[in-house]
């Protein structure tokens, strides 16, 4: 996560800090290491014997962290690297087995205040949405690349927006006459696209905020590389090692509760949270996006 401007507070740290019994000299994987509150957290109740590592897709995150976690008397190990990628990565550092991965995959403020990101519909930023610079194609490519059949499938499923087939045909009708290049002209385009005379969208959310997350997860591949991490982690926890998602949106959350009861019916994994824990409303008023947070929490057989 790039935090570089904005500190960023830690989502559910507390509640994870009483669900999660790591051992002194444990192995902990942060996948996504943001600023460092997490690791930080569990960090400060290690000893010199017990290893972090961290991963982080943003660059800039890495910096932030490594200044955060200096500190604490365990090895700390912080990677450039996506998490769909674990396995190796982790067996490239001589890690075999570990006790605890954790991924928060929440977007944090600053990346959404970060002009070189273009997440945010707030502000009139590039429109890129690419959290690692490695990747090649943009969120303007898909919107101006893109034919109208299957933009309307991609926000459909990735934003969940039924009104994907009108979202997307006024963009396409958009982009005939300039291209896309930012995030308000496509603001502006959703909007239009939703303004329906005589009726009053009834929604509590930004009319882009669907549209928007659906081009974030197609040019991060998101839900994919989750995918990939789920699937590696029974294969790197140790027995009682536990693996720890928060999500913040119905297509993880769906993916990680699946992932979680197959594994649990092949009696590879105990589900400790029978239902995903939310913040409290005290959490929520501190930290206004933790509101749609869901922590769910299995442990290795």
């Amino acid at each position: 996560m790039n935090c570089s401007a904005v500190e960023h507070i830690p989502v559910l740290a507390k509640t994870l800090a009483e669900q999660i019994n790591l051992p002194p000299d444990g192995v902990m994987v942060d996948t996504t290491i943001g600023q460092g509150g997490h690791s930080l957290l569990f960090g400060q109740t290690l000893s010199p014997d017990a290893v972090i590592v961290g991963l982080d897709v943003d660059e800039q995150a890495i910096q932030k962290a490594r200044t955060k976690l200096k500190g604490l008397a365990c090895k700390v190990i912080l990677l450039h690297c996506n998490f769909s990628q674990i396995g190796e990565h982790l067996h490239k550092q001589g890690v075999k087995e570990v006790d605890f991965i954790l991924a928060d995959l929440g977007i944090c403020s600053a990346q959404l205040a970060d002009a070189n990101l273009g997440l945010s519909f707030q502000a009139n930023m590039p429109l890129d949405m690419r959290i690692d610079k490695r990747l090649t194609t943009t969120a303007a490519d898909i919107v101006n690349k893109t034919d109208e059949r299957t933009l309307a499938d991609l926000i459909y499923r990735f934003g969940e927006d039924r009104a994907s087939r009108r979202i997307a045909r006024f963009i396409v009708q958009a982009r005939q006459r300039q291209p896309i290049t930012t995030t308000s002209q496509l603001a502006a385009i959703v909007c239009k696209a939703l303004a329906r005379p005589g009726r009053e969208r009834k929604s509590r959310i930004h009319p882009a905020t669907r549209t928007f997350q659906a081009l974030r997860i197609a040019v991060n591949n998101e839900l994919e590389n989750l995918e990939k991490l789920l699937d590696s982690a029974p294969k790197l926890l140790k027995t009682n090692g536990y693996i720890a998602i928060i999500s913040f949106h119905s297509l993880e959350d769906r993916l990680v509760k699946n992932n979680f009861r197959q594994n649990k019916s092949q009696d590879i994994y105990r589900i400790i949270t029978k239902k995903p824990i939310v913040p409290s409303k005290q959490e929520i008023a501190e930290n206004r996006r933790a509101r749609s947070a869901k922590l769910r929490i299995a442990q290795r057989r």
